[in-house]
C-alpha cells in the first residue's frame, strides 16, 4: 500500500458519509483527471444514473472531474483511505501497488484495441480486477484508454532512431521509464496537468498519450508532431474503495459492480467516437501525423519485459493474454 504521506490535508476534502439516517441518499464522490465531457468522465456520470435508479435513488455519483481532486497516483492513496470513494485511474500509477497491473501495462501486449478488450472482457479481466482488493481498493470494471503514441514539438518522429536523446514526459510508471528508455529517449515522470507548459518551455520535448488526450488537454497546441506508434494499449480501470464497498450490503455491492460494468460499452461508444473527432480535429489544427513501422519499436522491449515479467504468474499471465484470439 502506498504511503499516506500527502493525506495530511485530506480532512479538507468533504467525504462522503455513508453512515447515518438509513434511506437517506449517499453520495459517492468520485475522481477523474479528466475534463469534463471525457469518455471516462461520461461512463462514471452514467454508472451513477444507473446506480441511483437500481438503488431507488439511495445512492448518487458526483464525479469530480479536470483532477480536482489531485493527479491520479495521490487519488490512488485518498481511495485507500476512503476519502476517496470511486476512482477512474489509468492502469500505469497503479503499477507500483497492485503486480498484476504490470501486464496489461507492458508495450505491445495487446495487437490491437479490440484484442484488448476481448481480454480485459474475459476471465483474466476478472483475475486483474481481484487482485485490487488486498491493497485497499476494490476493482469494478476496465474502461478504453485508446492506443498511446509519441507527440512532440521538434520534429516528425518516423522511425525509432528519430526518437534518440529526445525527452518525453511519462506517467508516474516505472515500466513507462523503462520503456522510453529502451527507445533511446529520456523520460521525464510527470504528473498530467503539467504537460503543456514543460513543453511550451522546453523542459521536456514531448509525451505520449491517445488522441483524445493529445487533443482535450490542448497538447496538440503545444506539440504538433503525432507519431502513431501506438507502444501502449493499457485499459482505464475504475475501482472503489474498500472502506466503502465493505459499508455495502451484499445486494448493493451486485449493484454497483453490476452498473460499472454496465457503463464499460457506453464508455467504449464514447471513446471510439471522441477518437476519431480528435484525430480530425488535430489534423485539421495543423499537427503533422506519421505512422512509423512498428516492428524496430516491439523489438526494442525485450529488456523491459525480462524486467518486469519475473515470476511464474506474471509470465502466465503474459501468454494467456498472447495467446487470447
Amino acid at each position: 500500500m502506498l504511503h499516506f504521506s500527502k493525506l495530511a490535508g485530506a480532512t479538507l476534502v468533504a467525504t462522503s458519509l455513508l453512515a447515518g439516517v438509513a434511506g437517506a441518499q449517499t453520495v459517492l464522490k468520485s475522481s477523474d483527471t479528466h475534463p469534463d465531457g471525457y469518455p471516462t468522465v461520461e461512463a462514471v456520470k452514467y454508472m451513477g444514473e444507473l446506480l441511483k435508479e437500481r438503488t431507488n435513488d439511495r445512492y448518487e455519483v458526483q464525479v469530480y472531474f479536470g483532477a480536482q481532486l489531485g493527479e491520479e497516483a495521490d487519488t490512488i492513496e485518498q481511495t485507500q483511505a476512503g476519502v476517496i470513494d470511486l476512482n477512474r485511474v489509468s492502469l500505469g500509477p497503479f503499477n507500483s501497488v497492485v503486480p498484476e497491473t504490470k501486464i496489461p501495462s507492458l508495450p505491445y501486449i495487446f495487437r490491437s484495441v479490440e484484442h484488448m478488450r476481448k481480454v480485459m472482457d474475459g476471465p483474466i479481466g476478472d483475475e486483474i480486477l481481484a487482485a485490487f482488493e488486498p491493497h485497499g481498493v476494490i476493482g469494478l470494471a476496465f474502461y478504453d484508454g485508446g492506443a498511446r503514441s509519441f507527440y512532440n514539438s521538434e520534429k516528425p518522429v518516423n522511425s525509432i532512431d528519430d526518437l534518440k536523446g529526445m525527452k518525453f514526459r511519462v506517467m508516474q510508471s516505472d515500466i513507462f521509464v523503462d520503456m522510453v528508455n529502451a527507445l533511446g529517449a529520456n523520460a521525464t515522470p510527470m504528473p498530467y496537468g503539467e504537460v503543456y507548459s514543460a513543453i511550451q518551455t522546453g523542459v521536456i520535448d514531448g509525451a505520449e498519450n491517445n488522441p483524445p488526450s493529445y487533443d482535450t488537454a490542448k497538447h496538440a497546441e503545444v506539440a504538433k508532431f503525432y507519431s502513431l506508434d501506438e507502444h501502449l494499449i493499457v485499459p482505464e480501470v475504475l475501482v472503489m474503495a474498500k472502506s466503502t464497498w465493505d459499508k455495502l450490503t451484499p445486494e448493493d455491492q451486485a449493484i454497483v459492480k453490476q452498473a460499472a460494468k454496465d457503463s464499460v460499452a457506453k464508455e467504449r461508444e464514447l471513446w471510439d467516437a471522441q477518437e476519431k473527432i480528435s484525430m480530425d480535429k488535430v489534423v485539421a489544427e495543423g499537427s503533422t501525423i506519421t505512422n512509423p513501422d512498428k516492428q524496430p519499436f516491439i523489438d526494442a522491449m525485450g529488456p523491459v519485459y525480462d524486467k518486469y515479467v519475473t515470476d511464474a504468474k506474471l509470465k502466465d499471465l503474459v501468454a494467456r493474454i498472447q495467446a487470447t484470439q
